[in-house]
């Protein structure tokens, strides 16, 4: 009962920046989008997917520790939009970009991928060096 589709991947240089964004289309009256936690995700080549940062229905934002500053998470609740501002990018930020949002209203801020219901087809992020 909601679709997300992510836009804003493309190809940037080492030290570049780029701007992803999420936008929810939420098909189920009782899915207040304002209520659950969103977040974003990453799967580089080869590798499984790692969590990048989430943020709780209360505004709450958390970081996993290799993003050091340089990703900053916001959401338009109005506009049910996730954004991910990225600078500094690294040829180690390369992969697939997924936002995804929970099902469930939680307590925390989840940042285990196995919280989240809802999840978009991905945006390719390539930072070349």
């Amino acid at each position: 009962h909601v679709q997300l589709v992510e836009s804003g991947g493309g190809s940037v240089q080492a030290g570049g920046s780029l701007r992803l964004s999420c936008a929810a289309s939420v098909y189920a009256s009782s899915y207040i989008y304002s209520a659950y936690s969103v977040g974003w995700f990453r799967q580089a080549p080869g590798k499984e997917r790692e969590w990048v940062v989430s943020i709780g229905a209360d505004g709450r934002t958390i970081y996993a520790v290799f993003v050091k500053r340089r990703f900053i998470a916001t959401r338009d609740n109005a506009e049910k939009t996730l954004y991910l501002q990225m600078s500094s990018l690294i040829p180690e930020d390369t992969g697939m970009y997924y936002c995804a949002s929970t099902g469930a209203v939680y307590n925390f801020v989840p940042t285990v991928a196995g919280y989240y219901l809802n999840w978009g087809q991905g945006t390719q992020v390539t930072v070349s060096s």
